[in-house]
């Protein structure tokens, strides 16, 4: 089974769910690129509940530009204020301090293209998760999916419900650290995950979806 996945900053846990449970793995690179997606931000569990984390992208010259071809902007500071808002909501979690050396570098150098930092950083929480999935960039923007693909590459969507717009997806609650004060918030970045469950992240993952059952 294949599935078609847009590119994504530190995606959600649904996300990593698909990279599980399907044999090849198409990241999208000829999408429009658009605002407000998972593709240049991701939701963390702060304090005070979820926090929204955007990358400034630089404004492409066209209406209509390729995600491939989006480049990361300087602008505001971000890589010092997500990396500061990271530690703050989960610098107290069982895992920050074994994993925070493998993240610090993606906010301490700098990429051009949001699609090669996103790609990097997905290779390492999979290779944190011990997964191995098959990912491949798509090399054309294919519109006709057959019966035997799954098109998430616009489901997964911090404006969509996930309970609608994917069944296989039922979110395994999983200790987070402010959760006596929040509740439990479900599918929310993967480094929510994998800084509270550290290498049991890998079981979350697989009681999450019906398509390994």
């Amino acid at each position: 089974m294949t599935v078609y996945l847009s590119s994504a900053y530190l995606a959600p846990v649904e996300y990593y769910t698909k990279l599980l449970a399907y044999d090849q793995i198409y990241i999208e690179q000829h999408d429009h690129y658009t605002k407000q997606t998972y593709r240049n931000r991701c939701t963390i569990a702060a304090p005070d509940g979820e926090l929204a984390l955007s990358i400034p992208t630089v404004k492409p010259d066209t209406p209509k530009c390729p995600m491939r071809d989006i480049r990361i902007s300087d602008h505001g500071n971000w890589r010092h204020l997500h990396w500061n808002a990271i530690e703050s909501a989960y610098n107290h979690t069982p895992f920050f301090e074994y994993y925070k050396d493998d993240f610090r570098p993606f906010y301490e150098k700098k990429y051009e293209f949001l699609a090669d930092f996103n790609e990097e950083l997905c290779h390492l929480v999979c290779s944190l998760i011990d997964i191995q999935p098959t990912l491949k960039r798509t090399s054309e923007y294919k519109t006709r999916i057959t019966s035997d693909e799954a098109d998430f590459r616009e489901r997964i969507h911090p404006k969509k419900d996930f309970r609608t717009e994917d069944p296989d997806f039922f979110p395994q609650p999983y200790y987070q650290v402010f959760q006596e004060r929040l509740g439990f918030l479900p599918n929310l970045s993967i480094i929510d995950l994998l800084f509270n469950m550290g290498p049991e992240s890998l079981l979350v993952l697989q009681q999450s979806t019906s398509k390994l059952s």
